[in-house]
């Protein structure tokens, strides 16, 4: 049974055009789902738009969200904020700019757990350092009294993970967390996010544009284009053969870091026109 099902969403600036279009999508309990596309494709759209943070221009213009059964767009705000706040959680693709500089870390992980959750506040210090040793950060009493710009950028990584898993979500939206650390890091990272995921038994919606990610840390998948999921699929069965053209020429323009002599191969014109017009002929 699916704990999350994204149903006929529609997405628009207000009183402009399309963001995302009838786009249908399921993850499961425990599942990683990828969503993969070009830049500008929808993919943080659908992930802020399950979590009720969409910016202020744009809006929900159909569609439904049914989280653990319950559609989200039927609640009251207050109602739908306490919602997704006690069984979702969000990894951001910057720390530098998620962290509040003039913070120490310590509270940035513990007051959701105090002021939404309810908890107390040493039962949430104690969450917080168990949750440190488990990223793997070494002295965390230390680290939970620094500041973000006293820490790497691999370290502030792993605090936004830890913090995403503090109170146990049921699902996490993973919005690109390694696009801004290097190749070594990124590595880390998603081993991190992969054993945190499995131990926990946390659903996963993966947002990336690398397909190298998807093969490592996700079981299904939707391709988007222009806002439209074009393909949906299991992972296994998409690096057999895709059945979008779009989606294998997504593929073939993956680089061949096995052969150095291998060029690149861009999507090309053909496909990107297919796609175009079946994007907006519906």
């Amino acid at each position: 049974m699916s704990f999350l099902e994204v149903r006929d969403l529609s997405v628009r600036l207000k009183g402009g055009g399309p963001l995302l279009r009838n786009v249908s999508l399921t993850v499961a309990a425990g599942e990683v789902r990828g969503l993969v596309g070009e830049s500008g494709a929808g993919k943080s759209m659908i992930g802020k738009a399950i979590l009720g943070i969409l910016p202020r221009s744009v809006e929900i213009s159909s569609g439904a969200i049914v989280l653990d059964g319950t559609d989200l767009l039927t609640l009251p705000p207050a109602m739908r904020r306490q919602r997704v706040g006690a069984t979702c959680a969000l990894i951001p693709q910057d720390p530098l700019t998620a962290l509040n500089p003039s913070r120490r870390i310590g509270p940035q992980i513990t007051d959701r757990l105090v002021d939404i959750l309810g908890w107390k506040r040493a039962e949430a210090e104690a969450r917080a350092r168990a949750l440190l040793h488990e990223v793997q950060i070494a002295d965390p009493d230390r680290v939970l009294r620094q500041y973000p710009h006293e820490l790497s950028g691999g370290m502030r990584q792993r605090i936004l993970i830890a913090s995403a898993f503090a109170a146990e979500p049921r699902l996490i939206v993973a919005d690109e967390p390694t696009t801004a650390l290097d190749v070594t890091v990124q590595k880390q990272i998603l081993k991190l996010i992969a054993g945190l995921q499995a131990r926990h038994g946390t659903a996963l919606l993966f947002v990336t544009h690398d397909l190298g990610v998807v093969s490592k840390v996700c079981q299904s998948l939707s391709v988007l284009y222009s806002g439209k999921v074009v393909e949906d699929t299991d992972v296994a069965r998409f690096f057999a053969g895709p059945a979008h053209p779009y989606s294998a020429a997504l593929l073939a323009a993956t680089p061949k870091y096995t052969d150095p002599t291998a060029g690149l191969n861009p999507v090309p014109e053909a496909v990107i026109a297919a796609v175009r017009a079946e994007v907006e002929n519906g």
